[in-house]
């Protein structure tokens, strides 16, 4: 009798396991193919003999339903009826003038990270191209790195970079400046990889020259480490500079034409992105925030500069253009990560 019982136990057993292992099996492909589709895509849209850059940023609500918007130089529209099932994506687009609306429909297919579809509307069809936005690696940033030698404490900044590779099969490269008060600095061989950080770096001081290597540990917004030259071992403490101010920003935008929505994204090198404009440089002094926008409409120059203030999960300023001056508030995004229901 228990000679039985102890077999029905395993097999009931057993068959739990392969239903739940058939469950997951099942419910893999679903995640992997809107895991496909989640992020930032960078897309290039041909209306006749003009193109104009935009982006697609795609999530899901609270209720798990896919959301998009279309984000540009000129604003935000939210995308309606997103659909994507097994590569292929639609969704419909309506931009509103003053009173006028218009509305387009897209239909397209997302293909080993590439984005290629037609937009269609009542006034024709426009190509619709695009790739998804590369992260960004944690590497990327300004450090300010502290270190002593003898009894002086010293600071400097390691400035990483990310160089862009022309060829879309070629991973992007990083590169990095020493910037110092004192003496010449090179940097070369650097490498990051599951959180560690190493370069070999080169310097000349007056008549003096070494060589010394890096090796160190990237921890949220910290880098900790050691050079290591034949004058003996140098511990330095990193600090990433501008994290306040880092991640996505929803703006409204007030002027004389009413009331707008926008993004501003402030990567970890201190260059943006306002709607889909790229920013060289944003600056934070204290709480101070600061870019500008030089760009042109065919042969005319425009140029938008912004001036404003941080504080904590606010942004408030002025945007200036030729035309006027806006005013910008915005609120900076907190990603939520919600738990499976199993923990």
């Amino acid at each position: 009798m228990k000679h039985r019982t102890f077999i029905k136990g395993v097999f009931l057993c057993t068959v739990a396991l392969m239903v739940g292992s058939s469950l997951r099996a099942a419910e893999q492909p679903a995640r992997q193919r809107r895991g496909g589709l989640y992020g930032d895509w960078q897309i290039k849209v041909q209306f006749g003999e003009r193109q104009m850059d935009s982006i697609l940023s795609f999530s899901r609500d609270q209720d798990r339903n896919l959301t998009g918007q279309w984000i540009s130089f000129w604003g935000i529209t939210d995308l309606s009826d997103v659909k994507f099932e097994e590569g292929k994506l639609s969704f419909t687009q309506t931009v509103r003038f003053g009173d006028n609306e218009f509305t387009s429909n897209f239909a397209g297919t997302i293909t080993e990270g590439k984005l290629a579809g037609t937009l269609t509307s009542d006034r024709g069809e426009s190509k619709v191209e695009g790739k998804r936005w590369p992260r960004t690696s944690r590497a990327v940033g300004n450090w300010l790195m502290k270190y002593t030698i003898g009894e002086r404490e010293l600071t400097s900044t390691l400035a990483v970079r990310t160089v862009k590779s022309e060829k879309d099969d070629e991973a992007d490269k990083l590169t990095a400046r020493w910037q110092s008060d004192r003496g010449e600095h090179e940097i070369t061989d650097l490498a990051y990889e599951r959180g560690n950080l190493t370069f070999k770096r080169k310097t000349k001081i007056e008549d003096r020259q070494w060589e010394s290597t890096f090796e160190g540990t990237i921890e949220r917004d910290t880098l900790s480490g050691t050079f290591k030259s034949d004058r003996g071992d140098i511990p330095v403490e990193g600090t990433l500079l501008g994290v306040p101010l880092m991640g996505t920003w929803n703006l409204e935008v007030t002027s004389e034409r009413g009331v707008r929505k926008q993004r501003l994204v402030v990567n970890r090198d201190m260059s943006g992105l306002y709607g889909s404009t790229p920013i060289k440089e944003v600056t934070l002094n204290g709480d101070k925030v600061s870019f500008k926008i030089v760009m042109a409409f065919g042969e005319q120059p425009f140029e938008m500069s912004f001036a404003g203030k941080l504080d904590q999960g606010n942004l408030t300023g002025e945007m200036t253009t030729s035309q006027g001056v806006s005013k910008i508030a915005g609120k900076k995004v907190v990603r939520q990560f919600r738990r499976p229901n199993n923990q």
